[in-house]
């Protein structure tokens, strides 16, 4: 079984194209510092694709290894609140399969724990066993 982290922003107008431009240049910068090749990374799907007044919409698979996974939640957060900064007129939703992820204007996007090095290192020796 697979978890994974979903976003989502919708409003009535569709992107600009100076919107567009950022937004590509957000989801190009974050899929390229992404921590792990064999990992999903930030994936937003084809915008052509979404429904009416859905700007943008996409989903990355959490990885099953316990050492990874908070570094891939910290990462994909920060970039959907990259992307949550270049779209802040849009109602979001970012969410991991049932649990919401609320946001908060001076840190973005994050879960409870997702920077304690204390719970990454143990999490990283629960992969080496």
């Amino acid at each position: 079984m697979s978890v994974s982290l979903y976003y989502t922003a919708r409003r009535a107008t569709p992107l600009t194209g100076s919107e567009s431009a950022a937004v590509t240049r957000v989801v190009t910068a974050r899929q390229a510092s992404f921590p792990y090749e064999d990992e999903e990374s930030l994936y937003v799907y084809d915008p052509r694709a979404a429904g009416p007044g859905t700007v943008l919409d996409g989903s990355t698979k959490m990885p099953f290894d316990p050492g990874r996974l908070l570094p891939v939640i910290a990462h994909v957060l920060d970039s959907v609140t990259q992307l949550r900064r270049v779209l802040p007129d849009a109602d979001w939703h970012v969410h991991m399969d049932d649990l919401d992820v609320e946001w908060d204007e001076a840190r973005g996007y994050e879960l409870p724990g997702m920077r304690d090095p204390d719970l990454m290192a143990e999490l990283a020796s629960e992969s080496d066993r």
